[in-house]
């Protein structure tokens, strides 16, 4: 497909806005408004864009839910559930929105930003900046889940308004989506990028998770390699595993300029991260300990962001059964970055998407992974 005017000049990685509001060229129509990304490493060596920022560790907004079962999770959970910030992430999409396909099975999309992340260039009052895009697919059985990060500059088309076509808009970075339009128009993107129906919306906080880990207690990471940190204070991370806490944890995490895979390398310590948290709240006696547990899920809650059908007693219930070792993490497939109208971009494989999203759909993972095996790093 050919590539038309984008909404800016800007290749920061953040979306830009022209004065208008909207994206200023047109978009050619395609399936649905469909273009699909990937999970390649990028052209040239650089470490842009960012996307890999804080994905797997958004995750864990659901994910650390998972692990909560039993009766004392299910009392704290109701409390909890009546305090969590809400919004109406679906508010006037009424145009192509997918088909429910498969009764019990869930698509959450994950939405993360960091807003008190120093490398942030800016950080604006009340601006959302969307940091981390991944879709969570879990199957009918609640036996597993799969985690589908897409790149924050997919190019995509992005309908002209939340209640649009899919087909009825402009190419731009994904990530613009939530400056044109809010998290709902970024609901929309999604969709009519994936096919795929969301369920619900967890949008997350990223520096909320230093008091996540502190409730723990601290995680157990492994540092493959000696660094000190760009960031103040400078901490040392020395090779070998190291107990962290919250403060710790999200420096080591946040760390990319010293690695030569660059975002690829956080990539992976932030799924180490999710791990780790996971584990040690299943393992640590957090579960079964009043104290330890409304601590724990009171960091959680004051993290995140859901829409108003959101159910955090009913997630906990359902996902109770789901451990690290159930969960399987991808990325959108995409062919890397190209520069499209003086913006760094990541194009998509589009017929590789298209399999992937439609296993989703289809609720046929388990078939898709057997095809096309993970690669462990």
């Amino acid at each position: 497909m050919s590539a038309t005017t984008s909404p800016s000049g800007n290749s920061s990685g953040r979306a830009s806005v022209p004065p208008s509001g909207r994206p200023v060229s047109p978009g050619g129509p395609g399936e649905r408004g469909r273009s699909y990304g990937s999970g390649g490493s990028y052209k040239g060596g650089r470490t842009k864009p960012r996307w890999g920022r804080i994905a797997l560790v958004a995750g864990a907004v659901v994910l650390v839910l998972a692990v909560i079962g039993g009766i004392y999770a299910v009392n704290y959970v109701n409390g909890i559930d009546d305090d969590l910030k809400r919004t109406d992430a679906f508010a006037g999409i009424t145009a192509d929105r997918p088909a429910k396909t498969v009764e019990g099975a869930l698509n959450i999309l994950l939405v993360g930003s960091d807003s008190r992340d120093p490398d942030a260039k800016e950080d604006q009052a009340n601006a959302w900046r969307a940091d981390t895009l991944m879709l969570m697919h879990v199957p009918a059985d609640h036996k597993s889940a799969q985690l589908i990060s897409i790149p924050r500059d997919l190019w995509v088309v992005v309908p002209k308004a939340n209640g649009a076509a899919c087909s009825d808009g402009s190419r731009a970075k994904i990530n613009a989506s939530f400056a044109f339009g809010g998290l709902p128009r970024a609901v929309h993107t999604v969709e009519c990028l994936t096919g795929v129906k969301i369920d619900h919306v967890v949008a997350i906080d990223f520096g909320g998770f230093k008091e996540v880990t502190n409730a723990l207690g601290g995680v157990d990471l492994y540092v493959d390699q000696t660094i000190t940190s760009i960031h103040k204070p400078h901490r040392v991370f020395k090779k070998g595993m190291m107990h962290m806490n919250g403060a710790q944890a999200l420096d080591w995490v946040r760390q990319r300029y010293q690695f030569a895979r660059g975002d690829f390398a956080r990539q992976k310590h932030q799924q180490e991260f999710l791990k780790a948290i996971l584990d040690k709240a299943a393992s640590s006696g957090t579960l079964t300990s009043p104290g330890k547990l409304d601590d724990f899920l009171t960091a959680v809650a004051a993290a995140v962001t859901v829409d108003q059908d959101f159910s955090l007693k009913d997630v906990a219930l359902q996902f109770r059964s789901l451990r690290s070792d159930n969960l399987t993490f991808l990325t959108s497939p995409n062919k890397g970055s190209e520069t499209i109208n003086g913006q760094s971009v990541v194009v998509s494989d589009r017929e590789k998407a298209l399999a992937l999203f439609e296993a989703v759909k289809s609720d046929k993972m388990t078939d898709y992974l057997a095809a096309n095996p993970v690669k462990k790093s």
